[in-house]
């Protein structure tokens, strides 16, 4: 039998990780096979003791202090002290159906070359904002190529949520970049899939997540999301995916309207914008659950959009025009 562990990084999420938690215990799969690593980051708002109660109560459940208290050093420290043959990462907003890791381990016997195996997400709302957020980011048009999140794809993938690895992934490729506070799965993602091995994604495989119900942490989520990607490809040299670029061509578009007035073409410009707001009604009537909620959802799609290609804009004057290091407050996460 294979044997799994489990990785959390957690802080303050008192409102979720017991259900996270709970979600694991009900796995279907041995549960003298499958132990949960909890990778704390000097949480305040009470989980530690909802943490320790679980590690009192069961001897699979332990929890680990990152003291760095953001997300990369979090899964390393936890992946190095599982001794695991499998290893899923796992997000504390989160809730696993009870066959999740059964699935995943299932997937790995299609090839021998899978290194990596993900699910799709449902998400979860507790208010109208999380419900618009949630309906946005499960449509193409608002996450482009995300298949873990829009379910649209069931196969070999570039990417993944929630991911299943393999041990010796870890021991042929490293851990996760610890300069990257976002982008730091896919980052992880893309030289995986450079070592030959390749990512499948079953849309059977299934796991909730409780969507954040804030425009604000939304603006700043995608705005790193972008800003971290532009880091990352000058690490590896390398564009990791063309889609990332389709936010960043759109922000220089919208900044491009005095280039269109100076030549007097403004029509150009709003016959542009107008096919945008097309296609963003068009993809929110296809996932809005009522028409009502239709203009919210494609104002989500433009924060979205906007959010994540500005934020490439200034990782292109930072990191590739003026060659500075990451600025110091885009080392403090939004989460």
């Amino acid at each position: 039998m294979i044997k799994v562990s489990i990785i959390i990084p957690c802080r303050n999420e008192k409102d979720y990780i017991a259900r996270c938690i709970d979600s694991i215990l009900a796995q279907d799969y041995p549960r003298e096979y499958l132990d949960v690593i909890i990778c704390d980051g000097c949480s305040d708002d009470g989980t530690v003791a909802i943490v320790k109660e679980y590690c009192n109560q069961h001897g699979s459940v332990q929890m680990l202090v990152n003291e760095h208290k953001i997300t990369p050093y979090a899964l390393n420290i936890g992946l190095k002290k599982s001794k695991a043959d499998v290893k899923i990462i796992l997000g504390a907003h989160s809730e696993i159906h009870s066959d999740y890791v059964s699935k995943c381990i299932a997937c790995f016997d299609l090839s021998p070359d899978i290194g990596c195996v993900g699910g799709v997400l449902n998400n979860v709302y507790n208010s109208k904002t999380a419900k618009i957020i949630g309906s946005a980011m499960s449509s193409p048009f608002g996450v482009g190529g995300a298949h873990f999140r829009t379910g649209a794809k069931n196969g070999y993938v570039d990417t993944v949520a929630f991911g299943a690895y393999k041990k010796e992934v870890f021991e042929s490729i490293g851990y996760f970049d610890e300069d990257l506070i976002r982008n730091q799965d896919d980052e992880f993602n893309f030289r995986l899939l450079k070592s030959g091995r390749t990512i499948y994604l079953s849309n059977t495989i299934r796991a909730n997540y409780y969507v954040r119900a804030s425009y604000r942490k939304l603006v700043k989520q995608y705005y790193q999301y972008g800003y971290w990607k532009v880091f990352v490809n000058k690490k590896h040299r390398v564009i990791t995916s063309m889609r990332q670029l389709i936010p960043f061509v759109f922000v220089l578009f919208l900044f491009s309207l005095p280039f269109f007035v100076y030549f007097k073409i403004p029509e150009i410009f709003g016959a542009i914008l107008l096919f945008y707001g097309t296609l963003g009604i068009y993809s929110a009537k296809k996932v809005a659950s009522s028409f009502l909620n239709i203009p919210s959802i494609v104002f989500t799609f433009f924060i979205l959009h906007f959010s994540y290609g500005l934020g490439y804009l200034e990782g292109v004057f930072n990191f590739l025009l003026l060659g500075r290091n990451p600025k110091k407050s885009s080392t403090i996460s939004s989460r």
